[in-house]
Order: C-alpha cells, then structure tokens, then sequence
C-alpha cells in the first residue's frame, strides 16, 4: 500500500513538474579580457592613482590573484600566444600561437550544453573562432587597430563571421554587444546556460581615449614606474619591435608621463564599461549564478626598465590582473600561488563542472580557491623568442639571455621592480645554480630545447641614436600629434 502511494506520489509531483531530487543549476560564465593591462594597473591592486571602482567591486566581490602570468610569446605579438594558451589551455610550446584544429574552452563549454557568445578582439584564427562560439557580433579578427575606426564582423545565416564593417568606438561597441546578449539571453528563458567572452582591445595602443577620458589624467599628475629608466641598459632582442617605437629615446619623463595618462584613462572608460555590463547582468537577476573573470592577455612596460612592451619577461610585462568572481568562489580573498593564464580553462570547467580532457597543461585553481590547497606550482616558467628564459619561485627570480650570456637574479620579495642584479655576487652562487637547474627541469617538462648559452654571442652594447622610429597606420591623429 505505502509502495504504490510511494510511485503515485511521484508520478503527481512529476506531472507539476517537481522532482524529489533537484539538478543543481550550472553556473553561467562572462570572461572580461583586457588587452595589454599591467596588474598594478587598477586601484585593487595598490595603485592609487588609477580609478577602477568596478573592478576593484568586483575583485571585493571574489578572489584576486597577485601572481598571475602569461606565460611568453614567440614572436613580438604576445597577445596571440597568450589567448591560444587561454583558449587550449596548453603551454606555450603545445600551441604556440595557432587554435585551428585544437579543442578550445568554448567548445568544451559548447559541448557540455553551454550557450556560447563572442565579441571583441579574437587574434588566432577565424576557423578556431567559428568553431567553439554558438554566437559572434562585432568580432575583430585581428591585433591591432584604430579604436574609433575599427573592422568588427557578425556571423551570417551559415555561422561564419561576415565582411567587416567599421565602427566606434571599440571599448563601447564590444560592452554594449555583450550587454544585447545577457538581455537577449535572459529575454529567452531557454534554461541553459551561458559562456559569454568579452575581448576588448584596450589599454593596448594607439594610446587614444574617447573625447571625454581626454585629460582624466592630466599631464605630469602620474609619477613614473618606480623602475622608470630612459634606456635599457642592454640591448638582448629587437629593440625596435613595434612596441618601443611609441616613443623615442631615450624615454623622457614627461613622455612617459604622458603615456601612462592616456594609459590609465583607457583603463578607466574600460572600467566603466564594465560596470555596465555587471549592472545588466544584476538587473537580468542571472548575477548571483554566474562566475565572472576579469583579466588580460599580458602587462606592459609603459617606461619600466627604459621599455614599452610586452616583449621581455620582467614583471611588469609578463604579470596580469586576475580576478574570479560568483558561485563557488570565496568574496573578499586575496592568494599569492603562482598562476598561468592557461590555468583558467581547467579552473572555469570544475568551477563549473564541464568536463575535461587530459591534455591541458594548465592547472585548476580551485583547490587554492576552495582553500584546500596553498598553490597548485611551487615554480613558474616563462620564454621569449629564442632570446629570454625566465623561472621563478615564491622569492627568487632568475632570467637568462642565452645569446648574450648574461643573467639575472632578482629577489622580487625585497627588490619587487627587479633593479638589484644579484646573479654576480657571490653569496648568490648556489642560488643561480639552483635557479638553473630548476629552469632545466621545466625545459624538459615542456620540450624547449634553447641551450643556456647560444653558439653565437652578440654583444649587450647599442647604440640607441641609430634606433629610428615611424609611426605605423593605425595611429590616430591624436596620437599623431601627441607622440610623433
């Protein structure tokens, strides 16, 4: 008698469309990418210059980690390395720059019944874009380009991305599309999930903000990097690599000053757009159960060490910002563990229970994040070219120029801007050698094959008046004007 009230029960509850054993709801995802954004640029991070109240909300809001890199480049766009190891979750030498034909964190969310959704700056290669997004509007296919006149395309009937068509101004259109797609989504009410990436192409340069962040940061209000230099003291790659000729050298203050100005008022307008989205995100009432990530695709140098980019493996320009925020993410924490921006495909898929293959390199930080662990890496390995290695550990950092055979160690606990080269001194010798070794290991584990020291060695010596720069066809006038 009990066992068939038992089975009419249930098929009664089942009919309303109950059930005695709920599926817990599958968070969504809403990636917010800089591009070319230091970690020390935002006001969460200690900066107090620079305004970033959403951001910061947000980091308030969730975990930030201090020690988050990317982890090199192969040639000077390493933007294009950085998002194939994002995407793919390999190491640098997996992937290199290339996604074509690899299984990417949106496919991996699309095939576990994700509704996936791009805009914005997507700089690998269109296949691997079409492949892994249900959706794409205003999608710049691409690494740099004019922030008041840039090509964005939409996808057409069949699912690919269209022809281009020019719009302004980037920051705006990319937050203004990802807001259309959390109200259309909402709108909808389909119950599934969404994995929603918001690629901008902000604070890279052209260093040309909208009219009104003009001036945000007057000129000469901003101290230079406490690393400020007007050369760096030793030539080890292309000095000319695009990057460095956005000004001339040697880097004069106020230049610098200038530069970081316009810099932070890009950060800024980005910061406000962000809020915006959040703020839809709220009003749609789909806040609560979404994981949202803040972060960018490496740093810069903007006057660090008499350099501008992001091609080098000092901290300024490898380190980004990283924040996690939503379901299953603790608020108001702050971890040190050293993190690679290939870590946050496995870390998304558990946060969100998506499954995984076993051939990402990157590790999941949920057991930092869940306070099970302390760090998921006692070390962190970083190249550049055939020219840079670099490797560090939660205090030393040891970099190897092998076609110069020249190196540096840098106790980044009391010497943070990496100015005190201890690598010569003598009660550091077992230091270096243990760096080294350390460094060989993480070689192996990752087939690079750069010997310590190249067969040819260049001198470190140059001369920076034969370096002549020219501006290239995205800048604006405004920066026409101001830097040329």
């Amino acid at each position: 008698m009990f066992t068939s009230f038992y089975l009419f029960f249930l098929i009664w509850i089942q009919f309303l469309g109950f059930s005695p054993v709920q599926q817990p709801k599958k968070p969504n995802v809403l990636f917010l990418f800089a591009d070319d954004q230091r970690a020390d640029a935002l006001g969460i991070a200690g900066n107090p210059y620079i305004l970033t109240p959403h951001i910061d909300q947000l980091a308030r809001e969730g975990s930030r980690f201090t020690n988050a890199y990317v982890m090199g480049g192969n040639h000077g766009a390493v933007c294009m390395a950085s998002r194939a190891m994002l995407m793919s979750g390999m190491n640098l030498f997996r992937v290199y720059d290339r996604l074509k034909d690899v299984h990417t964190m949106p496919m991996a969310f699309a095939e576990a019944g994700y509704e996936t959704y791009g805009t914005g700056k997507w700089h690998n290669e269109r296949e691997a874009f079409e492949s892994g997004f249900h959706h794409g509007k205003n999608v710049f296919l691409g690494g740099m380009a004019d922030h008041f006149g840039i090509n964005l395309r939409d996808y057409d009937e069949d699912g690919k991305l269209g022809e281009p068509t020019v719009k302004s101004y980037s920051t705006e259109v990319f937050a203004e599309t990802a807001i259309g797609f959390i109200k259309d989504h909402t709108s909808k009410g389909n119950g599934k999930p969404f994995f929603c990436y918001v690629s901008f192409t902000v604070p890279h340069d052209p260093y040309s903000p909208e009219g009104p962040f003009i001036g945000h940061y007057p000129d000469g209000s901003l101290p230079l990097p406490g690393n400020y230099m007007p050369f760096h003291p030793f030539e080890f790659d292309d000095l000319m690599v695009r990057d460095e000729n956005l000004t001339g050298w040697p880097r004069r203050p106020e230049v610098i000053q200038m530069i970081l100005s316009d810099y932070y008022a890009l950060v800024t307008h980005l910061d406000q757009q962000i809020g915006r989205i959040i703020e839809q995100l709220k009003a749609s009432g789909q806040y609560e159960n979404t994981i949202i990530v803040y972060t960018a695709d490496n740093g810069l140098a903007v006057g660090s060490h008499g350099l501008l980019g992001k091609q080098n493996l000092y901290e300024h320009s490898t380190k980004i910002p990283l924040i996690i925020a939503g379901p299953g993410v603790p608020a108001k924490e702050t971890f040190d563990a050293l993190a690679y921006i290939h870590d946050l495909f496995p870390t998304l898929a558990e946060l969100s229970g998506v499954p995984t293959s076993g051939s990402l390199d990157g590790e999941s930080l949920v057991p930092v994040i869940q306070g099970a662990k302390p760090m998921v890496r006692s070390s962190l390995f970083s190249a550049y070219r055939h020219t840079i290695r670099a490797v560090r550990d939660g205090q030393w950092k040891l970099i190897r120029y092998p076609e110069r055979d020249y190196t540096q160690l840098f106790n980044l606990e009391s010497d943070p801007y990496e100015l005190n080269n201890l690598a010569e001194k003598p009660a550091h010798r077992a230091t270096v050698e243990r760096l080294r070794g350390l460094l060989g290991e993480w070689q192996e584990a990752y087939g690079d094959d750069q010997a310590w020291t190249a067969s040819l060695i260049k001198p470190k010596a140059y001369d920076p008046d034969t370096l002549v720069r020219k501006p290239d066809r995205w800048q604006p006038e405004y920066v026409l004007k101001r830097y040329f």
